[in-house]
């Protein structure tokens, strides 16, 4: 479970959406903090006319209790000023050593579904700690998370994901299923080599089969296919759906590949991204998945 987290919030239903799966992700002593960024500044020319000084962060205080009245969120809240909601979020996140955001899906989206926005997107990408997105719907349809899917192939990324997932489960008593999607090598197609296709996907899906069932305490399968279209529609047997994020880009940032940037756009259920583990964090983290800041709530 997670210590201290952070929740984009505007004053829509996509916020509530975000805070609603956040009190389920965060560890009961942890710390909650409601965040409003807003784009305008908090000393404009505006402010010089009488009884409109400090409007906008007045405007953002009024919208976060409101939320917070709203979502009856025992929570802090932090208005701040930025270029985008999504930038701002990844600059509190830093300043705040926060080891969560969540954030609602775009309007765009369908019920039950995830998207982010562009701008969310890209100023996520590169964030120093994980993030959540929240299904459309979640606030009002908060259905517990009973099942914990999660994207493992036997990467150090996808054994922090699945260290991740029992955390999550140990507070949920939630059932965790696996899932090792198998993909031929690139070069099975680039005329270096004429191997049996067939032969190959059964030979790969076997040893992915025997990695995954030997899991502890998890229900895995191996499947044949892309990994972003396989795990999207395995979203939908799952109440979250966790995966790492690839292994390109400064070591424990979250950085996105096609995998994850397909799951934001298409995944069918809320979505966890693990920002990129060190070698020796994956390698122990059934002992120590998350940063553990001491921290207090307060409402």
């Amino acid at each position: 479970m997670f210590k201290n987290v952070l929740v984009g919030v505007d004053g829509r239903p996509n916020g509530r959406d975000a805070v609603a799966l956040a009190t389920r992700l965060l560890a009961g002593d942890g710390r909650l903090t409601l965040a409003h960024v807003h784009s305008e500044a908090p000393h404009t020319a505006r402010d010089n006319v009488p009884g409109r000084a400090g409007d906008a962060e007045q405007e953002s205080m009024a919208l976060l209790q409101s939320e917070r009245d709203a979502t009856e969120a025992r929570a802090e809240l932090l208005a701040y000023h930025a270029s985008s909601p999504g930038h701002g979020l990844h600059v509190l996140a830093e300043e705040r050593e926060a080891d969560l955001i969540v954030v609602g899906s775009c309007s765009r989206s369908g019920f039950g579904r995830v998207m982010l926005g562009d701008d969310t997107r890209a100023a996520l990408n590169g964030a120093s700690c994980a993030v959540a997105v929240a299904v459309r719907g979640y606030f009002e349809h908060p259905l517990p998370i009973a099942t914990i899917g999660v994207g493992y192939d036997g990467s150090r990324e996808s054994r922090l994901a699945l260290a991740a997932a029992r955390q999550i489960a140990s507070g949920n008593r939630s059932l965790i299923r696996a899932l090792h999607v198998v993909m031929l090598p690139s070069y099975t197609f680039a005329g270096i080599a004429a191997p049996a296709v067939g032969e190959s996907v059964d030979m790969l899906l076997q040893d992915a089969r025997t990695e995954v069932e030997a899991l502890e305490d998890v229900q895995g399968r191996a499947v044949y296919g892309l990994p972003g279209e396989e795990l999207a529609a395995f979203g939908g047997e799952v109440d979250l759906l966790v995966v790492g994020s690839r292994s390109y880009g400064p070591v424990k940032r979250l950085m996105l590949g096609s995998t994850s940037n397909h799951l934001q756009r298409h995944a069918r259920c809320s979505l966890l991204v693990l920002p990129r583990s060190s070698a020796s964090a994956a390698d122990h983290a059934q002992d120590s998945t998350f940063p553990q800041p001491a921290a207090t709530s307060e409402r």
